[in-house]
């Protein structure tokens, strides 16, 4: 689902516009969804909790791709990336994040 990805696509940023979206990219958030969906509507996660849960060995190189996963998901109102526990811009939280659902 490349830059094609039509007119429901959301995109978090001019640079994940220009990455587009690949199977890594929607297989990281498939488990950020499945992660969220195991814990409790209160709970948050780590990007690097998908991208270990995708693959464990290699989990580094995705957390970039994990956190443009959770930048697209926020676009579309599935997630809110938050610092401290406060919601932020994901196009200008610098340092860890954590995914939550909306509250």
């Amino acid at each position: 689902m490349p830059e094609s990805a039509g007119p429901e696509a959301k995109w978090c940023s001019a640079a994940c516009r220009k990455h587009g979206v690949d199977e890594t990219d929607l297989a990281l958030e498939q488990r950020i969804d499945e992660l969220l969906a195991a814990r409790a509507r209160t709970s948050s996660i780590c990007p690097s909790d998908a991208a270990r849960a995708l693959d464990p060995d290699g989990w580094r190189d995705l957390m970039e791709p994990a956190r443009r996963a959770a930048r697209r998901m926020m676009s579309r109102g599935e997630v809110e990336i938050t610092q401290h526990g406060s919601v932020v811009d994901p196009s200008t939280a610098k340092g860890p994040i954590r995914i939550r659902r909306p509250r």
